[in-house]
């Protein structure tokens, strides 16, 4: 039974109930959410393909929401400046959304707890700001997705952070952690040094949020910042998510379908990281 539960949403107690009737009925639950990020896997990926379109879809509503122009414009009556934006968090929807931003004209630069994601930032034209100060710290986890960090990092990131964002006019973050509530990366005190009429997108909004202050589906002004608290961008374009999302689907029981079976047989590196619930059993290492 594939399904999509939506775990970067919503509490986790609730899930894990879900998860808890699922045994109880004997149902194999399997979550494509949890598809591991490995290549013969990509095209099962739902995780990818709607973060990257919900990137892409966020610079859209930031620069709705700004009122000024994204690229610099030289005209005879003067000079209108491009605008500046920050992705906070280089997965697949802050790749889109550096690729985004870049078309439309403003000056990006990103940020990321992944040393590897320098690189991709610098290939797409934009500048990766990085902590440098601490060493020896890597924030990426199993499958590619980013950790939890240590309190030496975050301090020096808040403190990065807080040089970056005052001059920025556009911010987008996207940070997740799997099973975890979004790391907390722009305070009230920040939000407080940014220029009067800037625009943050805070993809994270409906897992707890990346800015202190979001709330889920809302659009706060705070400290004359607009903060939107994103939810469920992917929804905004349902024709192109809905498209990618059954291809998803069909790319996973074309892969692992058994005729003589009638369902879908998984192998063990797929299957271990996806089930859930096997013969009235939560049996996923992430929810023991």
């Amino acid at each position: 039974m594939p399904t999509a539960h939506g775990w970067q949403r919503g509490s986790i107690r609730s899930a894990s109930a879900r998860v808890d009737d699922y045994a109880k009925l004997g149902i194999e639950a399997l979550p494509m959410e949890f598809m591991p990020r490995i290549t013969r896997a990509q095209s099962m990926d739902i995780l990818s393909s709607q973060a990257n379109l919900a990137g892409y879809k966020a610079v859209l509503i930031a620069a709705n929401a700004y009122g000024r122009a994204f690229p610099m414009m030289m005209t005879a009556a003067g000079t209108v400046s491009a605008a500046k934006a920050f992705i906070m968090g280089v997965g697949v929807a802050g790749l889109q959304a550096i690729a985004t931003a870049r078309r439309l004209g403003a000056q990006v630069s990103a940020t990321d707890v992944r040393a590897a994601t320098k690189e991709q930032i610098m290939s797409l034209g934009a500048k990766p700001i990085f902590v440098e100060s601490v060493a020896g710290i890597e924030g990426e986890g199993a499958g590619g997705y980013a950790t939890e960090m240590s309190d030496e990092y975050k301090a020096a990131q808040a403190e990065l952070v807080s040089s970056h964002i005052a001059k920025q006019d556009i911010v987008i973050t996207t940070a997740l952690i799997p099973g975890r509530p979004a790391p907390r990366l722009i305070s009230d005190a920040q939000l407080a040094t940014m220029r009067t009429g800037s625009v943050i997108v805070d993809m994270a909004a409906e897992s707890g949020g990346n800015v202190e202050g979001s709330v889920s589906g809302e659009a706060k002004r705070i400290h004359g910042v607009t903060v939107i608290g994103a939810s469920n961008i992917a929804a905004l374009m349902p024709a192109d998510t809905s498209a990618l999302f059954s291809r998803n689907l069909f790319n996973f029981l074309s892969a692992f379908w058994d005729k003589d079976a009638g369902k879908p047989v998984l192998d063990e590196e797929i299957g271990n990281a996806i089930r859930l619930t096997q013969g009235g059993k939560v049996v996923n290492e992430r929810l023991l």
